[in-house]
């Protein structure tokens, strides 16, 4: 478990790559693993808070179907302090805007594969298949502003 500006950031993770990441209210106590890819990912992070277009390229487990990977690695190519929308990616990889969405939220490894920066076409979207409200869009809107993204 790490700490966030915004709250936690849980990993599963073993010694040669990161399994999952999740966000999390700041009620989770803190509890630390010793594993290379976490403390990589820690040091990262830090690095992220400080300068949003630091770079983030912990190695990640193989994971997801073949239109789920293609989806994650479009969103890899999203530019920090820009936003795609779910129909633009998927015109990029063949798909329905609402399959990209379904992939954005069953995206394991948020930050490093930046689903934030996918919204919709009206508005914000969801975020990690939470909806449209809580803590969890509250983390993208906080994640977007602090990629300086105007957010309306």
């Amino acid at each position: 478990m790490l700490a966030a500006p915004f709250g936690r950031i849980g990993v599963r993770a073993d010694a040669q790559c990161i399994h999952a990441i999740h966000f999390l209210p700041e009620r989770f106590a803190l509890r630390g693993a010793d594993l290379p890819p976490i403390r990589q990912l820690a040091a990262q992070l830090e690095a992220y808070y400080a300068d949003p277009d630091a770079p983030l390229d912990v190695p990640l487990a193989g994971t997801g179907t073949e239109f789920q990977r293609r989806v994650w690695q479009a969103i890899r190519t999203v530019r920090c302090g820009r936003t795609a929308t779910y129909g633009e990616l998927a015109a990029n990889v063949g798909g329905t805007a609402r399959a990209v969405g379904q992939a954005c939220g069953d995206n394991p490894f948020p930050l490093v594969v930046p689903c934030h920066r996918v919204v919709g076409a009206k508005g914000l979207g969801g975020f990690a298949h939470h909806g449209e409200d809580g803590f969890h869009l509250e983390v993208k809107r906080w994640l977007l502003r602090h990629e300086r993204v105007m957010l309306l």
